[in-house]
């Protein structure tokens, strides 16, 4: 049943017939449609609407018209008219309906009289329009007396019903009586009963609902198909509309973000005009009473100066013997007094700059970019094989909203590492100009470190992640040494160091006054006798080997590493000196046990260049090194390392008195190894720590290289190998 009926059939004739009418109108005229001819788009229109649509067109120059409904172009005819465009079968049974009830239209004529006279009644059995004496005659005959008849002006939503399905008579002459029932084949065109014989007699005929059903069918399949195409444009619709809607959010949240960061910048750069107008208005202050006080000295001594010239000059004015005689003494001493007084110079107000340092630079921009920061992905960030210091990649792969890779010249790609202090890790991007970038970096330290990628402005989906980097664990090599006084014994081991030129190990073999020196496989190489009792030796650029021998004299002494004495360094501004290091500029590094300072001596030891101290601190400082613009501070009996900026001054505590894991017993020496490690000996827990330089415990050494040992001093050559005394055992141990 057809949209128009149903509705007839809900809402009666007068309404009905007004819907119809609705459907039966032209788009292009909006009247009921005349002369339907359809367009392969499948919308009807009057021949004349297209014809004059087409005309309007071709004045334009344009050689095609677009349907008003679909928008579907279609060529102009050559012929200047549509005349060949086919009939709407279902808009010319709409007509006919409408005949019936306007009066405007042509009325149905009677078909069963020559007369040609209006119809008023409608035959459903014998399918004919009956004029009102054919109707009467109808009703007269035996044959037709039962049909159902039904006058026009009677019609109900089931009559009209059955007027649009009336079947189809055939439009050939003298067939006109004959329904099309029969379709041929041959031609494709529907015929009547007496076509089969007169026209088609040897052409191949199905009956016309036959040929309609298996035409359906095909119709049918085709309709799904389109239904389904329908169905799949619809969802595009809305994919599309959640996109637009979503694009929308997005641009108006960017813009608020724009906007938020603008508003910050302003209100900071007010903020930013406020105090330095407070500064202009203090040094305006400032600079107005300094001239104001030069102002008030200058003008007291005007004053003086004007009153004592208009007292003289009055007495010389009136020049009588007996006053100038009386007054020459008081006015020449005033005078003189007035004429010695010191002239203030005038102040000169400094000039008064502003200099913008560094202008107001946005760096900020409007990326338009199809690059989705939800979709985009990191390749071989799970990597397992990270360690310190090994170059490391992973790969960020850029891809669209519906995860294809795609590459955007606009695009932004951060990222930032950071290291379990914090600290921003460097880090290389190559853009490979396809929606790939390598990133490369380095880890310094072994930790969790923090992975953060930001695209466009974005986190990228799954960051931040963590990276666990594999700290370069030290390998037991070997010990040597033993107890005595003989070679490659020791008694009493108070320091040892590594030259980075020859790798030889200096041990400070405190009790038996010498200085031993080994090979880095432990070969005993020789000896450098001394007069006291070494409490610390150090390597210096040259070679050399420094000591000292606080017991005796308190002085620094220069030996070859042949063991020839070179000079005495002599600083009396060192109360009690301890043991000490060298920076790798050549500066010393040295504690003093008697003011309880840390002090920084010249390369050559004859300057003192700087001299602190831990606040609040009574305990005396111990051990002492130098890396990068940190110094290093052991403290023995305070359980701690204290590090200071370059220039002396506190910055943090590293540790407590415990046995736990970072807390110390009586911590020694100090030395940063090679993957920037501080490394911090502690002789009471039996053991080595490893630091970050910021003070996060990161591993140990201990164990059985150090069973009931005390690894007190430890030092570091130029290949990593980490060598380490023990006091109590006297043995020297060997890490690589």
């Amino acid at each position: 049943m057809s949209t128009f009926c149903v509705v007839w059939l809900h809402h009666g004739c007068s309404t009905a017939f007004q819907n119809l009418k609705k459907e039966a109108e032209c788009p292009l005229c909006i009247e009921t449609v005349t002369n339907p001819k359809t367009l392969p788009c499948l919308h009807s229109f009057c021949l004349e609407c297209l014809d004059r649509h087409a005309n309007f067109a071709r004045r334009q120059l344009k050689a095609t018209i677009k349907c008003p409904v679909c928008q579907t172009s279609f060529q102009i005819p050559e012929t200047d008219t549509f005349e060949n465009l086919p009939s709407s079968f279902h808009l010319n049974r709409l007509v006919d309906v409408l005949a019936l009830e306007d009066g405007s239209v042509q009325s149905q004529r009677c078909n069963s009289c020559d007369e040609n006279n209006t119809a008023t009644c409608y035959c459903f059995v014998c399918q004919d329009f009956l004029c009102a004496s054919c109707f009467e005659a109808h009703q007269r005959l035996k044959a037709s007396r039962g049909h159902r008849n039904v006058l026009i002006d009677k019609l109900q939503a089931q009559d009209v019903q059955e007027l649009i399905h009336r079947p189809v008579m055939c439009s050939q002459q003298y067939h006109e009586d004959q329904p099309l029932e029969f379709y041929c084949e041959d031609c494709k065109v529907l015929i009547c009963h007496k076509c089969t014989v007169v026209s088609h007699d040897r052409h191949s005929k199905t009956d016309t609902q036959k040929a309609a059903q298996e035409q359906k069918m095909q119709m049918s399949d085709a309709v799904a198909k389109v239904k389904v195409e329908m169905v799949r444009y619809e969802s595009e619709i809305k994919k599309q509309t959640d996109l637009r809607n979503k694009n929308k959010i997005e641009i108006l949240n960017e813009e608020k973000k724009m906007t938020e960061t603008v508003e910050k910048l302003i209100r900071d750069l007010r903020e930013h005009e406020r105090k330095m107008k407070d500064k202009f208005r203090e040094i305006y202050e400032a600079e107005q009473k300094h001239h104001a006080t030069r102002l008030e000295n200058f003008e007291l001594v005007a004053t003086q100066l004007k009153s004592c010239f208009e007292r003289c000059q009055s007495i010389l004015d009136r020049n009588f013997s007996v006053e100038i005689l009386q007054t020459n003494h008081a006015i020449l001493g005033r005078c003189n007094e007035l004429l010695n007084v010191r002239n203030p110079d005038l102040y000169m107000s400094p000039h008064i700059h502003y200099l913008v340092e560094k202008k107001l630079d946005l760096m900020d921009r409007v990326v338009v970019t199809k690059t989705d920061p939800s979709k985009c992905l990191a390749e071989g960030q799970d990597s397992t094989e990270v360690k310190e210091r090994k170059e490391t990649y992973f790969v960020i792969v850029t891809k669209d909203s519906e995860e294809f890779q795609c590459y955007q010249q606009d695009d932004t790609i951060k990222v930032n590492i950071l290291t379990p202090e914090g600290d921003q890790l460097k880090t290389d991007i190559k853009d490979t100009e396809d929606g790939k970038y390598t990133v490369t970096y380095t880890p310094q330290c072994g930790g969790q470190h923090r992975v953060e990628i930001i695209v466009n402005g974005q986190p990228m989906t799954g960051s931040p992640w963590i990276v666990q980097v594999h700290q370069n664990q030290y390998q037991f090599a070997f010990q040597f040494g033993s107890k005595g006084k003989g070679r490659g014994e020791f008694d009493g081991i108070h320091d040892i160091d590594v030259g980075d030129k020859t790798g030889t190990i200096a041990v400070a073999d405190g009790w038996n006054k010498r200085i031993q020196l080994f090979s880095l496989e432990g070969k005993f190489r020789s000896e450098i006798k001394l007069d006291g009792e070494p409490w610390c030796v150090a390597f210096t650029d040259s070679g050399d080997l420094l000591t000292l021998f606080p017991k005796s004299d308190n002085k620094l002494r220069v030996f070859s590493e042949e063991g020839h004495f070179i000079k005495l360094i002599n600083d009396k501004r060192l109360d009690k000196a301890g043991p000490f290091s060298i920076a790798s500029d050549g500066r010393i590094i040295i504690t003093d046990y008697g003011d309880k300072k840390i002090k920084v001596l010249s390369p050559d030891g004859n300057d003192l260049l700087q001299s602190f101290s831990a606040p609040d601190c009574n305990e005396s400082p111990f051990y002492a090194i130098y890396h990068q613009n940190k110094f290093f501070v052991s403290y023995h009996n305070a359980n701690c390392v204290d590090v200071f900026d370059k220039t002396g001054v506190y910055l943090h505590e590293i540790g407590c008195e415990g046995s736990n894991d970072g807390q110390f017993d009586g911590p020694g020496g100090l030395v940063i190894d090679k993957y920037n490690r501080l490394i911090v000996c502690d002789p009471r827990n039996h053991r080595l720590q490893l630091f970050t330089p910021g003070g996060k415990f990161l591993s140990k050494i201990d164990g059985q290289y150090f069973k009931n040992g005390f690894p007190s001093y430890v030092a570091i050559n130029s290949g990593g190998s980490l060598v380490v005394s023990d006091y109590v055992n006297s043995l020297i141990s060997l890490f690589h």
